[in-house]
C-alpha cells in the first residue's frame, strides 16, 4: 500500500469541494449550501445523494481498468460473480465458526489448487487464503526461516545469518520479506539476454544459511518462466556434492493458474520433490477481483506448527497463519464460483485466449519495425518490447506518455543490475483484453508514431513524468 502525506500547498488552496447546485441552493429539501471541506472531516452530515456525487464524480477522472495494460489485476468478471461478492461483502472471512460455509469454500479451494498442483496428498496437503500473492510469499518465507532455524537451533540467532536466494526480477514483496524478517537477500543479476534467475548462479549462492530458494513462475518484468525444473535439478547436484538439502518456493503469483492449463508437460510445481510450497494469486490469472491469493505447502510437515495462532474469542477453535485477520470473503467465494464456473477446460479456453492475444499483438508490434520484442507472451500472456536498436527519435517512455493520452496505461520502466541500460513497454492481456481491444491498441499506436519519428530525439523527460508506473 502507498505511504500519503498531508495535503500540499496546492491543494490547499483549491479549498473546499463544489457541491452540484442540483443537491444545493437548488434543492430546497436538500438543507446544503456550503462545501464540504476535503482535508478534514466536514463539521455535520450530509445528504447520502450529495457524499455519493462528490465521491463518484471525483472518481471519474481514474483511468479505465480495462485499459489498464500494467497491471496483472483481473479488470473483469461476469455479472453473476459480482453479485454474489455483493451478498458476501459483510462477511469476515476470519470467523469461520460464524461463517463455516465460507470457511468451507476456502478449504474446497485449498484442495482443488493442490490437485491442480499435482499434490502427492491433496488431503494432506495444508493451505490459505490470504490478501494477495504479497501476503502468501510473506508466509512461504516464515514457514522456509523456521524451518532452517529449528535445523540449525545451535547456531541461529548467535552466529548464522539466514540467506535467501532468488533472481532479481523478483517482485518486490521479497525484497520486503527479506527486510522486515532480517533474512539476507542474495539475488542473480541479469546477464545479456537472461533477464531471470540462472539454476546454476542460483545454486552456487547457496550455503548452509540459507533457507530456500525463490524461483518465479511468470516474471513481472517480461512475462517469461524461470526454469524450475532445472533450479531442483542444480540443487540435487549441491545436495550431493555438500549434503546441503536447499527446498525451493515457486512463486506462481501468475503463471500458477496458467501453466497448469496451457503448458501440462511443464514440470515445475509439487511434481518436483524439492518444491515444499507454491503460492498464486486469486485475483491475477485466478480471474477475480482483488484481492485473494492463496498458499500451499506440500505437507502439513512443511509448515511449523508454532507458525499457527489458534483464537476462540470469535466463537470455536480456529487455526489461523496470516499477516492479516479480518478481511472480507467475498473474494474466497469468488474464487470458488470461477473454479465452479469455469472446470479445467473453461480455464483453458479463457487462458488460450489471453495467450492468443497477447501472441498477435506482440507479433504485429514487431512487424511495425519501430520496436524489438524481449518476449513474446507464450508463457504468461505478457510480452516486453523496447525500441528498435536503430532507433534515435524516441524511447520507450514517449511511447508511454503518448499511449496515456489515448486512454491506454502502458507501463514503461528500466532493468535491474546488471541491465539498466534496458529500457521496456510491457503489455499484460488478461481476461476481457479482447482481440478487438488488442486491434484498438494496435492503431492508437500507430497513429502516434509518425509524430514520434519526427521528434529529433527522445524527450528526455523524467521517468516519474513520462509514466506513473513504478516498478
Amino acid at each position: 500500500m502507498s505511504l500519503h502525506n498531508g495535503p500540499d500547498s496546492a491543494e490547499s488552496e483549491r479549498g473546499a469541494l463544489s457541491v452540484n447546485p442540483f443537491f444545493g441552493p437548488a434543492d430546497p429539501a436538500g438543507g446544503m449550501a456550503a462545501a464540504p471541506p476535503r482535508h478534514r472531516l466536514p463539521d455535520g452530515p450530509m445528504s447520502a445523494d450529495i457524499a455519493y456525487q462528490l465521491v463518484h464524480d471525483e472518481l471519474m477522472l481514474d483511468g479505465n481498468a480495462r485499459l489498464n495494460l500494467a497491471t496483472f489485476v483481473t479488470t473483469w468478471m461476469d455479472h453473476q460473480a459480482g453479485l454474489l461478492m455483493s451478498k458476501c461483502r459483510d462477511k469476515n472471512m476470519i470467523d469461520k465458526d460464524e461463517y463455516p460455509r465460507t470457511a468451507e469454500l476456502e478449504r474446497r479451494c485449498v484442495a482443488m489448487l493442490a490437485d491442480l498442483w499435482h499434490a502427492p496428498d491433496p488431503s494432506t496437503t495444508i493451505g490459505c487464503s490470504t490478501t494477495g500473492s504479497s501476503e502468501a510469499c510473506m508466509l512461504a518465507g516464515m514457514a522456509l526461516k523456521r524451518r532452517w532455524a529449528r535445523r540449525n537451533a545451535d547456531r541461529y540467532p548467535g552466529s548464522a545469518r539466514p540467506n535467501l536466494v532468488m533472481g532479481i526480477n523478483v517482485q518486490v514483496c521479497w525484497d520486503k520479506f527479506c527486510n522486515f524478517w532480517e533474512v539476507e537477500p542474495r539475488q542473480v543479476p541479469m546477464e545479456g539476454d537472461r533477464f531471470h534467475l540462472d539454476p546454476q548462479a542460483a545454486a552456487d549462492l547457496c550455503d548452509e544459511n540459507t533457507i530456500g530458494v525463490v524461483a518465479v513462475l511468470g516474471s513481472t518484468f517480461d512475462g517469461s518462466y524461470e526454469p524450475v525444473a532445472q533450479l531442483c535439478a542444480a540443487l540435487d547436484a549441491l545436495q550431493e556434492r555438500t549434503g546441503l538439502d536447499v527446498p525451493v518456493h515457486v512463486d506462481g503469483a501468475s503463471g500458477g493458474m496458467i501453466a497448469p492449463f496451457l503448458d501440462p508437460e511443464l514440470v515445475w510445481d509439487f511434481r518436483q520433490p524439492r518444491v515444499c510450497s507454491i503460492n498464486t494469486s486469486g485475483h491475477k490469472y485466478g480471474l477475480v477481483y482483488p484481492g485473494v491469493g492463496w498458499a500451499l505447502w506440500r505437507t502439513a510437515d512443511a509448515l511449523p506448527e508454532e507458525l499457527i495462532f489458534r483464537v476462540n474469542y470469535l466463537g470455536g477453535d480456529m487455526p489461523t497463519f496470516a499477516l492479516n485477520f479480518s478481511r472480507p470473503g467475498a473474494q474466497v467465494a469468488a474464487q470458488y464460483y470461477t473454479f465452479m464456473r469455469l472446470g479445467r477446460e473453461g480455464f483453458r479456453v479463457v487462458q488460450q485466449t489471453a495467450r492468443d492475444v497477447a501472441r498477435s499483438l506482440s507479433e504485429r508490434i514487431e512487424a511495425i519495425g519501430d520496436f524489438q520484442l524481449l518476449t513474446r507472451g507464450d508463457e504468461l500472456p505478457v510480452f516486453a518490447f523496447t525500441t528498435a536498436a536503430d532507433n534515435r527519435n524516441f524511447d520507450v517512455f514517449d511511447v508511454s506518455r503518448r499511449m496515456r493520452e489515448a486512454g491506454w496505461l502502458v507501463p514503461a520502466y528500466t532493468f535491474p543490475p546488471h541491465r539498466e541500460d534496458l529500457s521496456v513497454l510491457r503489455v499484460v492481456c488478461r481476461n476481457g483484453f479482447t482481440a478487438d481491444l488488442a486491434d484498438l491498441f494496435l492503431e492508437d499506436l500507430l497513429q502516434i508514431l509518425p509524430d514520434l519519428r519526427k521528434q529529433s530525439g527522445p524527450s528526455k523527460r523524467p521517468q516519474s513524468v513520462a509514466t506513473a508506473f513504478h516498478h
